[in-house]
């Protein structure tokens, strides 16, 4: 196999796919059967600067340079060769969020990521107008907003697009986005697969812009053709001078629409939760919605097909925290642990604890949360004098306040009629088995799988579309994923456990009660005007750059996204 590896290596007959997640920039090489050949791998955090969360375009640069060096270096120590061209590569990242680019390309205002929370007044006002939820984290929500502070950088404004957009860019020079990726910036019309024109000529009148449509790139669903690899795009990945221009590229997707890939979930009545730094939920829909909801995101698969989407701004983020406490403890007490064994033994320990966590609650709140409300995010841990507290009831609690949220906008999903077969779960919480996903499967009341290749996250994901292109005009997406992809992939499926299901319901109920507590407490722990210190909580109720997750197994989510992004995204 060795030598036909350095084979398909060698002829570029392997295909690449790069991800900028929330923690993580990963470039992954698999082989004409789909397998994972090579991956290398990048760390960055964001940056919290003048009030906005935010990562500088020369950190992106850098970032995927560095992953693309670190997957060639792989591929040089394993197959003794490194690529000169591929079958295809693809690029996906954290969706939405805000970047605009002047007439010459010049980056207007720093990078707005999906974490900024400051588009309430815009988001709320295209929503009502368009008749449809706009989220805060949307790009037309930060472009609207923008015009609504009267910032002098929207006159100068000559067209926005997302973080895979801006790299997509940089390899092809074309302008174009994955309908996925672009249902995040504006509402995407699933007839015709572009954005909603009545929404637009709508939107158009309220922003003021003179052509809106000229500012949103333009949209290709999976399959088509969106450039290819130019000169400057390889010198750009690829500074040795290695990597030759030619390679197809297919439309840059975000983190929800590889996550779905990943877990063959583009179907309709399927759906997939990612884990990371936030958690999301993704449900293909049989049909449209009876009206808009706040709680729910209404995008698109890579294919075109809408989607039901639960985002919640706060995920594993708090679980890594308490991982990293008890990781330090082992260390102090003499006995160091690398922190995957410490995430295995602290859910271990939970798999047998009470099933309602024993009176106690744990909120994951690090920032702002618009599924319940809260603008200004404080992590509790609440008990009762009589509560159990123990290391158990401890882990288990924040296990489920990790998913309480989303099971709280699922709801409304359930209220709908709408109805999912199963979920695919994802993301590096879940690298450890049994408890996770019997939790889940709890909180939503729904079957939860786990594919083999879900692990793979992501980048696996948009090398998967790159891959597609070659099949695109004799199959669709689903076909495609069932048969070739994941026709043979083993999965692993849990039921919803009764005694797991009263357990999380009870909890749940305490959760809500609890919730009008985050507003008392993110008064009291926030001074005006007071200079943010590393580690030290923003006024924007998250946590300063030095407070971000570390955990590698957060880290190996898909998405932080979103993730996202797995981000994220």
């Amino acid at each position: 196999m060795s030598d036909d590896r350095t084979r398909e290596i060698a002829d570029g007959r392997t295909t690449l796919g790069i991800e900028l997640g929330s923690t993580r920039i990963k470039a992954c090489l698999v082989g004409e059967d789909l397998t994972v050949i090579a991956s290398g791998s990048h760390e960055w955090e964001n940056e919290f600067v003048d009030g906005r969360w935010t990562y500088p375009l020369a950190a992106v640069e850098t970032g995927v340079r560095a992953a693309y060096a670190a997957l060639v270096a792989d591929l040089q120590a394993q197959h003794g060769t490194v690529p000169t061209t591929f079958r295809a590569v693809g690029v996906s990242a954290m969706m939405h969020g805000y970047l605009p680019f002047d007439a010459d390309g010049e980056l207007l205002v720093p990078f707005r990521t999906w974490r900024n929370t400051s588009t309430g007044p815009a988001a709320a006002a295209l929503s009502d107008a368009l008749g449809f939820n706009i989220p805060l984290r949307w790009s037309i929500a930060h472009l609207y907003q923008a015009v609504l502070d009267d910032e002098q950088h929207v006159a100068q404004t000559t067209g926005i697009t997302t973080l895979a957009g801006y790299v997509h860019r940089q390899l092809t020079g074309q302008d174009v986005l994955g309908v996925g990726d672009a249902s995040g910036v504006f509402p995407i019309d699933p007839a015709t697969g572009d954005y909603d024109a009545r929404m637009l000529d709508t939107a158009q009148d309220l922003i003021g812009v003179p052509d809106l449509r000229a500012l949103l790139p333009e949209v290709r669903v999976a399959g088509q053709d969106a450039g290819h690899l130019t000169p400057a795009g390889a010198a750009w990945l690829d500074p040795t001078g290695t990597l030759q221009p030619g390679a197809p590229l297919c439309p840059p997707e975000g983190d929800a629409g590889t996550g779905m890939v990943a877990t063959n979930a583009v179907a309709q009545r399927t759906g997939n939760v990612s884990v990371g730094t936030s958690i999301f939920a993704m449900v293909v829909l049989e049909r449209a919605l009876s009206t808009p909801h706040e709680e729910l995101d209404v995008v698109t698969t890579p294919a075109g097909d809408a989607v039901a989407m639960v985002h919640c701004n706060n995920g594993a983020s708090e679980i890594g925290s308490w991982a990293r406490v008890f990781g330090r403890f082992a260390e102090a007490a003499g006995t160091p642990t690398d922190a995957d064994t410490v995430f295995r033994t602290l859910l271990d320990e939970a798999a047998t604890a009470d099933p309602d966590a024993g009176g106690l609650l744990a909120v994951n709140y690090l920032a702002g949360e618009p599924v319940t409300g809260v603008e200004d995010g404080r992590p509790l841990l609440l008990r009762a004098p009589d509560a159990r507290f123990t290391l158990g009831n401890l882990v288990r609690a924040e296990l489920m306040g990790a998913f309480a949220t989303l099971a709280i906008g699922m709801e409304v999903l359930h209220a709908e009629g709408v109805a999912v077969d199963r979920m695919t779960a994802h993301g590096g919480l879940f690298r450890t088995p049994g408890l996770p996903q019997r939790q889940l499967a709890a909180a939503l009341r729904v079957p939860v799988a786990l594919e083999a290749t879900a692990s793979e996250g992501g980048a696996w994901g948009i090398a998967v579309l790159a891959a597609y292109l070659e099949h695109a005009a004799d199959t669709s997406l689903a076909e495609y994923l069932d048969t070739t992809v994941f026709g043979s992939a083993a999965s692993d499926v849990v039921d919803p456990d009764q005694r797991d299901v009263d357990g999380f319901t009870a909890y749940l109920d305490r959760f809500r009660a609890a919730l009008p507590i985050q507003a008392i407490a993110a008064g009291v722990t926030t001074t005006p005007g007071a200079t943010t210190t590393p580690g030290a909580t923003t006024t924007t109720g998250e946590p300063t750059t030095a407070a971000e997750p570390g955990l590698q197994a957060e880290r190996d989510s898909s998405a932080d996204a979103h993730q996202q992004e797995q981000d994220v995204n």
